[in-house]
């Protein structure tokens, strides 16, 4: 962790409808530097719409070996390997061939929308790689609730997310690019 890393501690209450699952994590995010607040909220986002007891954070945005999260099963075989933003695509295929499945959340829509008209012909051959975006602002909208201490509520319900982070409420539904198979 770099000596100016921001530290985020966050009591996360998940109640996912669509997958069942229902729990509250005590999480820690190290914030690098270089990582804006709407990043480290779309990580964060990123964990409660696909929590998991094994789902954790990667070392963070200097690391280019590991991801933003995964989930590893336990003998260490990676079950799913999660991005955000544009990677590179050769970083996508490397983690497809790596990951049994691959979760690509797409968060700033001016970049990615001609990003993903740009890499989407050549991600389709990647029978493994599921890829959604955020709406217009709700990347912005979720560092407004930055702050060192969080208590967040996070419900999906037919793939309708709301977010409750103090007095704060989102409601938005991610966009579907590329379904895994």
């Amino acid at each position: 962790m770099a000596p100016n890393s921001r530290i985020v501690k966050v009591e996360l209450h998940v109640s996912d409808m669509d997958r069942q699952y229902y729990d509250t994590h005590a999480l820690t995010l190290a914030q690098h530097p270089s990582e804006t607040d709407a990043r480290l909220m779309v990580r964060l986002l990123a964990f409660a719409l696909h929590a998991h007891e094994r789902l954790e954070f990667g070392r963070g945005v200097s690391t280019a070996d590991e991801p933003d999260l995964w989930r590893r099963d336990l003998t260490g075989r990676i079950e799913q390997w999660f991005e955000l933003g544009q990677p590179d695509e050769t970083r996508l295929r490397k983690a497809a061939g790596r990951a049994d499945r691959v979760t690509l959340l797409g968060y700033q829509p001016r970049q990615f929308g001609p990003w993903w008209d740009k890499n989407s012909a050549a991600l389709a051959r990647l029978s493994n790689l599921e890829v959604a975006e955020l709406p217009e602002g709700v990347a912005d909208a979720l560092a407004e609730g930055i702050g060192r201490t969080l208590e967040v509520q996070c419900m999906v319900q037919d793939g309708h997310v709301q977010w409750l982070c103090g007095a704060q409420s989102l409601d938005f539904a991610p966009l579907a690019r590329q379904v895994a198979a």
